[in-house]
């Protein structure tokens, strides 16, 4: 039910009031006693964040209201509030019709496996609790907790303020990056920086495709970096001092090479490009693949050789400031590299680059369709290079590729990567025909 990055989907079909109120029941039921909720921009928020409320406290919960927030605030606020978890409310990057649900442990950290379980076991058994009238829960308002964490920001980051940065809100929660840049002395121009949860401005992922306002003003302009936020402000891209879109893989080895030292490591999901390898080793690090989603990433950066981890889409976390994926955070960290080590352009330029394709098809029966691929793989490769972590990962000798399902949309995505620009489009479309021979 949680997929990758909490519950999503279209508000009135599987996200609905009726449904905020099961999940209010099943956090009662799973022994949650404080919650801190929040919200996105979204125009179905509010009543949903009322609903999740109204249960909670009908159940003995005490709430306590954020309010607007950035997702990361919401996570950062778990612990500031002294909140047993945090229930975020926000479809993150997806259109503005889908809304959703994410759920924060104090440590700032997605909810984990085991406590997923036992709340889709509450969800599912119909639990509810109803306390007696003079044992309801109270709801009181947060403190400011937008204003907490662009404190963070400004302690976690040495900038000196001799930057101009164009930020692209995306008409969601990301403001605290641009507070938090001002607050350090830099030259900020926003861009869809009213939050809106129609997206008016762009579409709320942040794609190459979608950021082209962003590139062509950098491009006319003197900025030294562009960054883009998604709707809740987990997600952050970037664009260099020319106007080229930074693919994520490129902005994971630059972070990675910035922090790590010989013998740690970075945390990355199986559908991370072969450069960040190249990059890690030659620092004396290496790179531990995960399954695709936060969570996963945040678990593996808290072993002791854990410095850093993050996903190509635009996850980045550093676990000694956070173990959510702090697109604010990001944005300042990204800031900082570029003062202290200069063009961006520059920094990319010193990257491997492999051809590297990316696509989704659309779906109606996901996991019907991963199972078949999968048993068509298995009977294909050797086993020796075939991983089934999450999705279908295929090594070759010069590449590989990865089928996957999303676990946020009715998707099933396509990865391949290899040395040269030939056999990383026949990889691609032996990934493509393995699905399409399903004929489900």
């Amino acid at each position: 039910m949680f997929g990758t990055s909490g519950v999503r989907g279209r508000f009135g079909d599987t996200i609905t009031p009726e449904f905020a109120a099961s999940l209010g029941h099943a956090l009662a039921a799973c022994n949650y006693g404080r919650i801190v909720i929040g919200r996105d921009a979204r125009t179905t928020s509010p009543l949903l964040a009322d609903a999740a409320s109204s249960t909670l406290r009908g159940a003995g919960v005490d709430v306590i209201r954020a309010g607007r927030v950035a997702t990361p605030t919401l996570a950062r606020g778990v612990s500031v509030t002294n909140a047993d978890a945090g229930l975020m409310v926000t479809a993150s990057h997806n259109p503005s019709a889908d809304n959703g649900f994410k759920l924060w442990s104090p440590s700032g950290q997605a909810f984990n496996e085991s406590r997923r379980d036992a709340i889709e076991g509450a969800l599912e058994a119909g639990d509810e609790i109803t306390a007696s009238w003079d044992s309801v829960g109270n709801e009181t308002t947060a403190p400011d907790l937008t204003s907490s964490h662009v404190n963070n920001l400004c302690d976690a980051v040495d900038i000196d303020g001799d930057v101009s940065v164009v930020v692209d809100i995306g008409n969601g929660m990301g403001g605290a990056t641009v507070d938090a840049l001002l607050e350090m002395g830099c030259d900020v121009q926003t861009l869809n920086a009213t939050p809106d949860g129609r997206f008016p401005g762009r579409p709320s992922e942040p794609t190459a495709e979608t950021c082209s306002t962003l590139c062509s003003v950098v491009e006319a302009t003197d900025a030294d970096l562009g960054i883009a936020h998604d709707g809740d402000a987990d997600r952050m891209m970037a664009v260099d001092e020319t106007g080229s879109f930074v693919e994520g893989d490129e902005l994971l080895a630059l972070f990675g090479r910035e922090v790590v030292a010989d013998g740690e490591r970075v945390a990355a999901p199986l559908n991370t490009s072969l450069l960040v390898d190249d990059m890690l080793e030659s620092q004396g690090a290496s790179l531990t693949r995960t399954k695709v989603g936060d969570v996963f990433v945040a678990e593996a950066t808290q072993d002791d050789d854990g410095v850093f981890g993050g996903e190509p889409s635009g996850a980045w976390i550093w676990p000694d400031e956070t173990l959510c994926p702090d697109g604010p955070l990001a944005a300042c960290k990204l800031v900082e590299l570029v003062e202290q080590r200069g063009s961006l352009a520059t920094q990319r330029s010193d990257l491997a680059s492999y051809p590297l394709r990316r696509t989704s098809l659309e779906v109606d029966n996901k996991q019907d369709i991963m199972g078949a691929v999968r048993s068509s793989l298995l009977e294909q490769y050797d086993s020796t290079a075939v991983s089934t972590l999450d999705g279908v990962r295929v090594e070759h000798d010069d590449g590989w590729f990865l089928v996957r399902a999303s676990g946020t949309q009715p998707l099933i995505r396509l990865t391949a990567e290899a040395r040269s620009e030939s056999l990383a489009d026949t990889l691609l479309e032996t990934a493509r025909g393995v699905v399409e021979e399903t004929g489900l």
